[in-house]
């Protein structure tokens, strides 16, 4: 998952970028309310966390540009413990939840992944594909019941997929939002992810739960269970 934050407290953004790439989150930072619009419009995330008070341009403003502008990027913003007027400011600006400062990391964790599950719709932490389930709070796969061991990275682009599930996903997209800036992004390293991944979920060969649509990238094709 891709995260912006935007925060003009060096420490507290830096806390929250340790933070977010501890839980697999690549992570894209600015001080500045001015470039947060700019990159809102310009780069596609996942999630955004914005500051109420950030300098020159307010995340109140960040947000509303935003969304006069269609873009429909998942946001959680930090306000002020007890500024209650703060709270409805930013949902009536289009924010999608909040959280007052100071605050604690699994409540923050908890709430950002609750947004991006939403926004792929699934309600539940727990993605169920037939027999494949995926448990987006606990990073945990199993297969019959039985846990599939991943890699950082294979759980990545498995909990893209599925979060993504019927949409084709283009390799550039996969490795925008699923790895580090200074990551090797070379295509065939991402295809050798993708051929272990379907190895380790797909051991006998039945589900095909990732198909190649050639020439564009990756769909997860099973359908999700009730």
């Amino acid at each position: 998952m891709k995260a912006l934050i935007v925060e003009d407290d060096a420490d507290l953004r830096r806390q929250l970028k340790q933070m977010l790439e501890q839980k697999g989150y690549t992570v894209e930072e600015t001080e500045s309310g001015r470039e947060a619009s700019y990159l809102g419009e310009e780069y596609e995330y996942d999630v955004a966390v914005v500051d109420i008070g950030l300098p020159e341009v307010s995340g109140l403003d960040v947000i509303r540009h935003w969304r006069e502008a269609g873009i429909s990027l998942p946001v959680l913003i930090l306000t002020a413990r007890g500024d209650w007027q703060d709270k409805v400011e930013g949902l009536e600006a289009g924010a999608d939840d909040y959280l007052a400062k100071p605050f604690h990391s699994e409540e923050l964790m908890a709430r950002l992944n609750a947004l991006v599950r939403r926004a792929s719709g699934h309600a539940s932490p727990v993605l169920k594909f037939g027999p494949l389930e995926l448990d987006t709070s606990a990073r945990v796969v199993t297969l019959n019941d039985a846990e599939v061991r991943l890699t950082s990275y294979e759980y990545r682009t498995l909990e893209y997929l599925m979060l993504n599930a019927g949409k084709t996903i283009s390799k550039a997209e996969l490795t925008e939002h699923l790895y580090h800036q200074d990551y090797d992004r070379d295509s065939n390293v991402l295809e050798v992810f993708v051929r272990r991944l379907r190895q380790k979920i797909d051991p006998e060969q039945t589900l095909q739960p990732i198909k190649t649509v050639r020439g564009l990238g990756y769909r997860f094709a099973l359908e999700a269970s009730a």
